[in-house]
């Protein structure tokens, strides 16, 4: 274990996994377990959130598991509450919640579009209302919000909700980055953009023939030739809630191997 976290205490929303494997919050936890910090893990799903606490613990961390909805403002209050009582401080909130919905407007209902709005965005709203106010009694704190690369710019995939909440989730960002930007508490957020996570199997991959074909489309629409890993996300957010990042608010950081950088792919 590195100590670039040491003597902190994040909470990590949406740390379980939707599959075997590793996913973004999943990979997050652990990285800030490995760089000394407690974790408190939370997840809708008890289960999901046991196993990340448990595999922190087998590399000798400290974490708890908690499970919280975070469409649900009382739910959010309770975990953060619990993760006081255990931990006594937050230090790092991190968000990593989401859903996409394939359709545009035309194609989407209404209520997926507002079940994106609350799981998409929501979250960063409630877990800010219930967590800021710690940090502010504390001196600070450090927030990293997971976004999209679908934020900024279309990324071949015909889900309209997604790219507007992603959007909304940015500006979100920006927004708490400067009101609290003299107390103390810095916001950044993360723009993945081709992951290969438990969820695209689940979420996208019936965009495509076969999973073979996804894998096969997605590495070959990233610059570097391969989609990314979950640690890739979790290696930048390490970075940006630790103190070599304290001079760092407000940003929007592309982790995407220079697919910001390149034409859209259209499929």
């Amino acid at each position: 274990m590195a100590d670039r976290l040491k003597g902190k205490t994040a909470i990590v929303f949406g740390a379980g996994s939707s599959g075997p494997g590793w996913g973004n919050g999943k990979a997050a936890a652990a990285a800030y377990a490995r760089e000394g910090a407690r974790v408190a893990c939370i997840d809708l799903v008890q289960e999901a959130a046991q196993e990340t606490a448990s595999i922190i613990a087998s590399e000798g961390g400290e974490a708890i598991a908690v499970a919280a909805d975070v469409t649900d403002t009382g739910s959010v209050e309770s975990a953060v509450a619990q993760v006081i009582a255990g931990f006594g401080r937050i230090d790092i909130l991190h968000n990593n919640v989401g859903v996409t919905h394939m359709g545009g407007p035309v194609e989407l209902t209404e209520q997926q579009f507002e079940a994106a709005v609350k799981l998409n965005l929501g979250p960063v709203y409630r877990t800010a209302k219930a967590i800021i106010p710690h940090m502010l009694r504390q001196g600070g704190g450090a927030i990293v919000n997971i976004s999209s690369l679908a934020a900024i710019r279309w990324t071949g995939y015909p889900y309209f909700a997604y790219y507007a909440t992603k959007a909304a989730v940015n500006q979100a960002t920006v927004a708490l980055a400067m009101q609290y930007a003299r107390q103390g508490i810095r916001a950044n957020c993360i723009m993945p953009g081709l992951i290969d996570t438990p969820l695209i199997y689940k979420q996208i991959s019936g965009q495509y023939a076969t999973v073979e074909e996804m894998v096969a489309a997605r590495n070959a629409a990233v610059p570097v030739g391969r989609m990314g890993t979950a640690w890739d996300i979790a290696n930048a957010a390490v970075f940006l809630a630790s103190d070599e990042a304290q001079f760092i608010t407000g940003i929007c950081l592309p982790v995407d191997g220079g697919q910001s950088c390149a034409v859209s792919e259209f499929h």
